[in-house]
């Protein structure tokens, strides 16, 4: 009797350490793993000046990367489009996501959603934010004034951007969501570049789709187009977004 004791409780013993073992290991399988992100940079806009708004993901637990435009974003959106489905894959491979997330200034924005409908990122994308995104476009002079000291002459685009162009004729035909990819569009009042600011929203009526003016929160906050990318309320709205929580800015954040 005692040796069948003895089975029995290490039986007994063996089985609670499984359900333990079992119940510590679905633990991960509920923990949600952060897509990687990329943060597509605008029009001449160098790594360098991006890297506020990549430290601030990093320290929050992030995998980032980011993407200079080639040719700083001065040729065709579409080539640049090319180029960020060729590095997004090329992040996919590394981390092993089926996804990414995306977060995209100004141009940036355009070069991203033209990845997600015509390069296969309607398949590759999770989440896209964009920041002063001209996505119903811009007049010309802005464009100037703002980047490029001149004329649109000769930087395609900065012609793409501008209101009426063929190209976001195109990109805005049909539905400006696509596929399950949840857009968010934050935008700030005294943008310089994209008047009226509201030419930063997509069409709220096609599905996943958030508009969010930063100013419609945070009153006071005094923001530009290119203050979008280091301002601490805009970031937590960017992190809402990434997270896919109703969009609450952080008014005071540094």
């Amino acid at each position: 009797m005692g040796g069948l004791r003895r089975a029995l409780g290490t039986v007994v013993a063996a089985t609670s350490v499984l359900a333990a073992l079992s119940v510590g290991g679905s633990a991960p399988a509920h923990a949600a793993v952060k897509d990687p992100v990329i943060v597509v940079n605008g029009l001449f806009g160098v790594g360098l000046a991006y890297e506020p708004l990549v430290a601030r993901l990093r320290a929050d637990g992030y995998r980032v990367w980011d993407f200079e435009l080639p040719t700083l974003g001065t040729q065709d959106i579409r080539l640049s489009a090319q180029a960020l489905d060729a590095f997004a894959d090329a992040v996919r491979a590394q981390t092993g996501a089926a996804k990414v997330d995306l977060v995209g200034h100004s141009e940036g924005g355009l070069v991203s959603r033209a990845y997600v409908k015509y390069y296969g990122g309607a398949a590759e994308v999770d989440s896209l934010v964009t920041l002063g995104t001209p996505n119903y476009g811009t007049v010309a002079a802005n464009i100037v004034r703002v980047f490029t000291l001149g004329t649109c002459v000769g930087v395609t685009a900065c012609q793409q951007m501008t209101i009426g162009s063929s190209f976001l004729a195109d990109l805005n035909a049909g539905d400006d969501s696509i596929g399950s990819v949840a857009y968010t569009n934050i935008a700030t009042v005294m943008d310089e570049l994209v008047q009226p600011y509201t030419n930063s929203f997509l069409n709220a009526a096609d599905g996943n789709v958030t508009n969010r003016a930063l100013q419609s929160q945070c009153f006071l906050r005094i923001v530009g187009h290119l203050g979008l990318i280091v301002d601490g309320a805009v970031y937590s709205g960017v992190e809402d977004a990434l997270e896919k929580r109703p969009i609450s800015f952080s008014c005071f954040a540094l």
